[in-house]
């Protein structure tokens, strides 16, 4: 049987005709051109992040470098989860290149800064894909689409609770290494939240 690869538009099938096996893909080019983009906003979030972590670990703030670290691996697992769904779909996982990010920093404070700008980033995009899907009535998507959505406001919320205790704790070095020494306790709380949140209820009326 001769096969022919055919990158169509919209929705998936599998078509034998006339000993040709046409596979469809179920997306549009404009949707899987987006999500690529979103691939690399993830990617180089990570990428960020990593910088950020080994910046903190050379800087002695030993809780942060950990806590970007795993914000690095959360990032690459959101860029596998957008690569495994284009691939999915019969589209092309495009693999970007990543610029370099920066190096150094003024302070402990200012790298959390950066790291709310960035998640505020990747939301706004997410929020694009999902008004795209929306519009093109692309529903397989705008399903998929939605746990980004909660993701994305866990995350700027965790960002947000961090540098509130700059404001609370203060910028001495006292107060610095205290926040540095919180970011296990922060994190692993934020995470029974969300768990709290993913899970169904139990409860019945």
């Amino acid at each position: 049987m001769k096969v022919k690869l055919l990158l169509l538009l919209h929705k998936a099938k599998y078509i034998d005709n006339e000993n040709t096996l046409v596979i469809v893909m179920r997306i549009s080019t404009e949707m899987a051109k987006a999500i690529n983009d979103q691939i690399s906003y993830e990617a180089s979030s990570a990428n960020a992040y990593i910088s950020i972590g080994s910046w903190c670990e050379r800087t002695g703030y030993d809780g942060s470098a950990a806590f970007f670290f795993e914000q690095a691996a959360e990032e690459n697992g959101h860029m596998l989860k957008l690569i495994h769904y284009l691939n999915g779909v019969e589209a092309e996982a495009i693999i970007p290149a990543i610029e370099k990010p920066p190096g150094s920093f003024e302070s402990l404070e200012s790298t959390f800064q950066f790291g709310l700008k960035s998640e505020q980033t990747v939301t706004q995009a997410i929020y694009d894909l999902v008004d795209m899907a929306e519009k093109e009535k692309d529903r397989s998507t705008y399903s998929f689409l939605q746990w980004f959505v909660i993701e994305q406001i866990e995350e700027e919320t965790l960002f947000h609770t961090i540098l509130q205790k700059f404001d609370l704790l203060g910028r001495d070095k006292l107060a610095v290494y205290q926040i540095d020494q919180s970011l296990a306790s922060v994190r692993s709380q934020a995470m029974s939240k969300q768990t709290g949140l993913k899970q169904p209820s139990t409860k019945h009326a």
